[in-house]
């Protein structure tokens, strides 16, 4: 299919209007951000919007499932949780989790968390911290270190991205969107000080990517870091001060609009 920019004579008006469209709370009831929207704490909508990025992918209905069986597992109280749970507290979470994320994976991501929290500050401050890598993209690479410096299993590495790596680290990339644009809207929950919102990277996935090309933001084929770099430089040219409220566009020509 031929790329339509050349269709859109405003491609810049056309995506402010899909973007201001979509990002609305009905868009909330369908979505996993769904999920930390339960919850009025900073630190409950935190972890939970952490680990509900991280089974991000697949069908949303079976995602918003999944979490919030997560959510049961940790009473419903998720940082309490993570700070004060017990080692007979992780032998009562049940093997099947969400597809290839299971028992192992969350008994982990629960050690980790209350390490993060107790030792670094918590998520944000590692992410925020310019001494852990010049942008976003590399602070989130050197999270991945962090999290994984404890005692783990070598299979839940996977579940989180490493963009030097070569990752597209869109659901990392989705979490970030969550914690730092603004609730103005109420979609996103801009809980976060410590990172400003131009500095945020578009999620890119199948489905964003696919439209992305059809409207000559992107060239490449693959969903990876290098792509995630050059659509981000054309969405920065659109809007320098918040890039990914594009996000919404995509995600809403694609999925409700069959684009």
């Amino acid at each position: 299919m031929a790329r339509l920019e050349n269709n859109i004579p405003h491609l810049k008006d056309f995506l402010d209007e899909k973007s201001f469209k979509y990002e609305s709370p009905s868009f909330i009831k369908d979505d996993p951000i769904l999920i930390p929207h339960r919850f009025t704490n900073h630190k409950d909508i935190e972890v939970s919007a952490f680990i509900t990025s991280v089974i991000s992918w697949g069908n949303r209905k079976s995602i918003i499932k999944s979490s919030n069986k997560i959510l049961d597992y940790l009473d419903n109280s998720p940082y309490d949780f993570i700070i004060n749970h017990s080692q007979k507290d992780l032998t009562l979470i049940n093997k099947s989790i969400h597809r290839t994320f299971n028992q192992i994976d969350l008994n982990y991501f629960i050690r980790s968390l209350k390490n993060i929290y107790t030792k670094y500050g918590g998520i944000e401050d590692i992410i925020s911290n310019r001494d852990n890598g010049g942008n976003l993209q590399e602070r989130i690479s050197f999270f991945k270190e962090i999290f994984f410096t404890l005692n783990h299993p070598e299979r839940t590495k996977k579940h989180l991205p490493s963009p030097v790596k070569g990752s597209s680290a869109k659901r990392f990339n989705m979490f970030l969107r969550w914690m730092v644009r603004s609730n103005e809207k109420g979609v996103d929950f801009g809980i976060w000080n410590k990172i400003d919102r131009s500095e945020l990277s578009l999620p890119l996935d199948v489905h964003t990517g696919r439209i992305a090309r059809e409207l000559g933001l992107l060239s490449r084929n693959l969903n990876d870091h290098k792509s995630v770099n050059e659509i981000d430089l054309k969405l920065r040219e659109m809007d320098p001060i918040d890039p990914v409220k594009y996000d919404y566009a995509l995600f809403g020509l694609g999925v409700y609009e069959n684009f």
